[in-house]
C-alpha cells in the first residue's frame, strides 16, 4: 500500500510539471509602482488577465463594512469615457467573459479573451482605475441591490446568520470578524462619499497587481500595459492596517444561537491559527494544511470514516485551513448531528480527533495519501489559465509573494507526522478553539 501511494504521488508530481510547463513567471514593475506578473501558456489561444488590488474587507472599519464590496458592485457603471453596461458590451462583443469578487485580502476584477483581444482588457481596466464615473442615483440602486443581496444570503439562511455571529466570535478582535458583504446598518448609512474616499485612498497603482496568463508573450504584454496604465497617476496608497498577531490564544468562547427558522443543529468549532503570512516559520502553515487534509480530504479521511460511516453520530463532518491569508486565520470544523447524535457527543468525538492529532503520530500512509490529495487539488487548479491567475494574484495580495507557488510541492513533501503533531499541540488547543452552535427553537416550531 505505500508504494501504491508513494507511485500515485510520483505520478501526479509528473503532471503537475506537464501542467505547469514548466513555465516562468515574467515580472515588471512600472513606473508609477503597477506591479505585473506573466505566465505564458500556449496550450489554447486564450488570455486571462486579472486585476488585483490589495484592499479588502479587512481593511475596512465600522461603520463602513461593506464598502470594498460595494465599490466592486459600482466599477461596472461606467466611467468618464464609457456609459453604464458598456464595459460588458465590449467584452461579450469579442467573445469573452467578465467579472469580479471581493475577500477579505483583496478586491480582483477578472476578463478572459481571445488572446489577441488582450489589449481590450486592460484598456477598459485601465481607464476604470482612475476615471470612474461614480453617479448619486447608480449607486443608490446599488445599494438597494447589495442590502437585497445580504437579505437572501444571510437574513434569510439560519446558517449564513449563525455562521456571522461564530466567525464574529471566533475572530475576537480581527478585522476577519466583519462580514465582506457589510453590516446590515453599515450597509444602511453608507454614503457615495464613503465610497468614492475608499476609491482613490486605495485604487492606485501601487496597491495593485496585473496578472496575465495565456498564449502571450511577456514583453508585448509588458508594452501593453505600459502603453495603458502608465498614464495612470502615481499615487501612494495608504498602509495596511495592523492586526497580525491580536488572535495568539484569546482563551476558549463559545455562542449559542436558537433560531426558529431553523430545522436542524448544527456544531462549528475553530481555532486561531497562523497563515502563511504570519506564521513563524512557513513549515506550520504547511503543516496545518496537512492536518486538515488527514482530518478532511476524501472519504477515506478520519471524520466522514469515524463520524459519519463509523459512529453514525454525524451526517456531515468537515475540515478546513486556509493558509493563504494576509492576517492569522482558523482550522475550522463543521458537523451536523445525526437523528441518534446530539451536539454535546458530537463537540467531544471532534474534540477527541484533535487529540488524536496531538497525541499520535500519522501513519505513513495516511500521509502518502493526504500528500496525494492536495497533490491532486494542485493539479486540477494550474491546468487551466484562470486558476493559475487566481493562484499568483491571491499569494501576491496577501503579501505572501508569489514565489511560493513554486515552493508548494517542496512545502508540502516535507511535512512530517512529526511536524503535524507539532502543531497541533501548538495551536489546536482549548485557549484557542471558539465553539457554536445553532439550535432549532422547538417551542416557536
Amino acid at each position: 500500500m505505500d508504494l501504491l501511494y508513494r507511485r500515485a504521488t510520483a505520478l501526479l508530481l509528473a503532471c503537475l510539471a506537464t501542467a505547469a510547463g514548466a513555465a516562468e513567471v515574467h515580472e515588471h514593475e512600472l513606473d508609477n509602482g503597477l506591479d505585473v506578473l506573466v505566465e505564458v501558456d500556449q496550450r489554447a489561444g486564450v488570455a486571462v488577465s486579472m486585476l488585483w488590488y490589495h484592499v479588502g474587507a479587512s481593511y475596512e472599519h465600522r461603520p463602513i463594512t461593506g464598502v470594498s464590496h460595494a465599490l466592486e458592485h459600482m466599477m461596472f457603471k461606467g466611467t468618464e469615457q464609457r456609459g453604464s453596461g458598456e464595459f460588458s458590451r465590449l467584452i461579450s462583443r469579442e467573445g469573452g467573459e467578465h467579472n469580479a469578487f471581493t475577500g477579505r485580502d483583496y478586491t480582483a476584477y477578472y476578463e478572459a479573451l481571445a488572446a489577441d483581444r488582450l489589449g481590450l482588457a486592460l484598456e477598459l481596466e485601465a481607464e476604470r482605475m482612475h476615471q470612474l464615473a461614480l453617479d448619486e442615483a447608480a449607486f443608490q440602486r446599488e445599494m438597494q441591490v447589495i442590502r437585497e443581496e445580504r437579505r437572501q444570503r444571510i437574513a434569510d439562511s439560519p446558517e449564513a446568520r449563525a455562521f456571522e455571529r461564530f466567525s464574529a466570535t471566533a475572530h475576537v478582535a480581527s478585522p476577519y470578524r466583519d462580514p465582506i458583504i457589510g453590516w446590515r446598518h453599515d450597509l444602511a448609512r453608507m454614503g457615495l462619499a464613503d465610497l468614492e474616499a475608499w476609491y482613490r485612498r486605495w485604487y492606485v497603482p501601487a496597491n495593485a497587481t496585473l496578472v496575465v496568463v495565456g498564449a502571450v508573450e511577456p514583453e508585448a504584454v509588458f508594452d501593453m500595459a505600459e502603453r495603458h496604465f502608465g498614464a495612470v497617476p502615481a499615487r501612494t496608497p495608504a498602509p495596511p492596517p495592523e492586526g497580525r498577531e491580536i488572535n495568539t490564544a484569546p482563551g476558549e468562547r463559545r455562542v449559542t444561537l436558537t433560531l426558529d427558522d431553523a430545522r436542524v443543529p448544527l456544531l462549528y468549532m475553530a481555532y486561531n491559527t497562523p497563515s502563511l503570512a504570519t506564521a513563524e516559520e512557513p513549515r506550520d502553515a504547511y503543516a496545518l494544511l496537512m492536518a486538515a487534509e488527514i482530518l478532511d480530504g476524501g472519504g477515506s479521511a478520519r471524520l466522514p470514516e469515524h463520524l459519519v460511516r463509523g459512529e453514525g453520530i454525524a451526517t456531515s463532518a468537515s475540515a478546513r485551513y486556509s493558509a493563504v491569508a494576509r492576517l492569522d486565520t482558523l482550522f475550522s470544523l463543521v458537523a451536523r448531528p445525526s437523528d441518534e447524535g446530539d451536539l454535546d457527543g458530537l463537540a467531544e468525538a471532534l474534540q477527541a480527533e484533535i487529540r488524536r492529532l496531538r497525541e499520535e503520530p500519522v501513519g505513513e500512509v495516511e500521509l502518502q495519501r493526504a500528500v496525494t490529495r492536495l497533490m491532486a487539488r494542485e493539479v486540477f487548479e494550474r491546468d487551466a489559465p484562470m486558476g493559475r491567475a487566481r493562484q499568483l494574484g491571491r499569494l501576491e495580495a496577501t503579501g505572501i509573494g508569489w514565489r511560493e507557488r513554486e515552493r508548494f510541492e517542496e512545502r508540502i513533501r516535507a511535512v512530517t507526522p512529526a511536524d503535524i503533531q507539532r502543531v497541533a499541540r501548538r495551536y489546536l488547543q482549548p485557549q484557542r478553539r471558539t465553539t457554536g452552535r445553532l439550535l432549532p427553537d422547538e417551542e416557536a416550531s
